[in-house]
């Protein structure tokens, strides 16, 4: 239980960084930190399922391992586009906007909500 714990809060540190980035205007960079957030809620959950860490960035894959609802997993989806747009500049070139960041951190929030209640 603690190891849950553990990847949990640091969640939470990720999305306050990301509403922290978001209020400085730096929505490229508040998104990643969402897709952070929520890939550690995912993976918590996991660890507290199956007493393992699956070592990979792919939302949809870790939500579907979870039975999150149809959703949740269109929300994995989005966020899951994050990581490679925000993490890669040879594929990402893309700049967001503050309605898409303000997405992405309403998806991590509610993926914490679920992680939460689960």
């Amino acid at each position: 239980m603690e190891e849950f714990k553990k990847w949990v809060e640091q969640a939470e540190r990720d999305l306050n960084t990301a509403e922290y980035l978001f209020e400085g205007k730096r929505y490229k960079e508040a998104s990643f930190f969402s897709q952070q957030s929520a890939e550690k809620l995912l993976k918590a959950l996991l660890i507290k399922k199956d007493k393992k860490i699956i070592r990979i960035h792919d939302l949809v894959k870790l939500g579907k391992l979870l039975n999150l609802d149809s959703n949740l997993i269109k929300d994995c989806e989005i966020l899951s586009k994050v990581y490679i747009d925000s993490r890669y500049p040879d594929l990402g070139e893309k700049e967001y906007t503050k309605e898409e960041t303000t997405n992405d951190i309403k998806i991590a929030k509610k993926i914490l909500k679920w992680t939460k209640e689960n």
